[in-house]
């Protein structure tokens, strides 16, 4: 079966990333992202692995003030799907440029 370079659950939810950012969203870029079908007795969704970049001079306090609270935080991923979890997987990681990398993984359910 041929899949769309990113889902509709995904590219939701990468929306609703980057929005948490506010007007710092021109401040975030995108480095890596895997989506794998998910499934259990009850229900199908589907698993995410994003790695995102946070540049600028303060990149390390707007990534830090990212993640605050994301687990807890709601997001709108349109009719189609709903996040059920995520979690940030690794430590921020500086990199030699001054931007921060941040890696996370998140669960969405289909509606």
């Amino acid at each position: 079966m041929n899949r769309p370079r990113m889902t509709q659950a995904a590219s939701g939810l990468l929306r609703a990333l980057v929005d948490r950012a506010g007007t710092n969203r021109n401040r975030i870029l995108l480095s890596d992202w895997t989506t794998i079908d998910w499934h259990s007795l009850t229900f199908s969704g589907e698993k995410h692995r994003a790695g995102l970049v946070f540049s600028g001079s303060e990149a390390a306090a707007r990534a830090s003030e990212w993640a605050a609270g994301l687990e807890k935080a709601e997001f709108d991923l349109g009719p189609s799907a709903f996040l059920a979890e995520i979690a940030i997987v690794a430590p921020p990681q500086a990199r030699e440029d001054g931007s921060v990398l941040l890696e996370l993984e998140a669960l969405t359910i289909e509606g």
